[in-house]
C-alpha cells in the first residue's frame, strides 16, 4: 500500500499546507455514531444513537455525566471521548473544591480545546480522534451548547447533530428549529 511521507507525522505539513493526522481524527468523527444537541429558554440536551456493533456485541456508551449540570455526547473513538470525559470530570471537581461552584461552560469547552489543540502540536501524541457535543447550564447565563472538534476548535449552538448522517439531521433541525 502506497502511503504518503506526511501522514505519520503530526508536526509536518504537507505541501499542501495540510495536517494529515488532523484530518484522519475529523475523519473518525464523520464516521462515528451520529449525536444531536439542543437548547431552550430552561434547557440543553444532548443525545446519540444507541446501536449494537453485531448481535453478540453490546453497544458502546456514548452520552456521559460530567458533573450535575453538564454531559457530553461524542462521535468517532469513544476511547478518547472517555479519556476527555474523566479529564472534564476532574477539571470540574478542581473547579468545585476551589470555587465551591460548579464550573461555568464555556471555561470547561475552552480548556479542553487547548488540551485537544495541544495535542495537534505534540510529536509524540496523536489529536484525539472525538468530536463532542457538550451541553451545560449556568445559572447566571443559562444552557449552553458548544461542539468541539479535534483540531481544537469549538463553536455555541442552538442546535447541532455531528458524526454520521449527521447532515440530514441538521437539515431537519434548521427546518423545524
Amino acid at each position: 500500500m502506497f502511503r504518503n511521507q506526511y501522514d505519520t507525522d503530526i508536526t509536518t505539513f504537507s505541501p499542501a499546507g495540510r495536517l494529515h493526522q488532523v484530518e484522519y481524527a475529523v475523519e473518525a468523527v464523520k464516521q462515528g455514531a451520529c449525536a444531536v444537541g439542543l437548547v431552550s429558554k430552561k434547557f440543553a440536551l444532548v443525545g446519540s444513537i444507541k446501536r449494537q456493533a453485531s448481535e453478540l456485541a453490546s453497544y458502546q456508551q456514548k452520552v456521559f455525566k460530567i458533573d450535575s449540570h453538564m454531559g457530553i455526547a461524542s462521535s468517532g473513538l469513544i476511547s478518547d471521548a472517555r479519556v476527555l470525559a474523566q479529564y472534564m470530570r476532574n477539571e470540574c471537581m478542581n473547579h468545585r473544591y476551589v470555587f465551591d461552584s460548579p464550573m461555568p461552560t464555556e471555561r470547561l469547552v475552552s480548556k479542553l480545546s487547548d488540551k485537544s489543540q495541544h495535542f495537534t502540536q505534540k510529536a509524540d501524541k496523536r489529536p484525539y480522534g472525538v468530536g463532542l457535543l457538550v451541553a451545560g447550564y449556568d445559572p447566571q447565563t443559562g444552557p449552553h451548547l458548544f461542539q468541539t472538534e479535534p483540531s481544537g476548535v469549538y463553536f455555541e449552538f442552538k442546535a447541532q447533530a455531528i458524526g454520521a448522517r449527521s447532515q440530514s439531521a441538521r437539515t431537519y433541525l434548521e427546518k423545524t428549529y
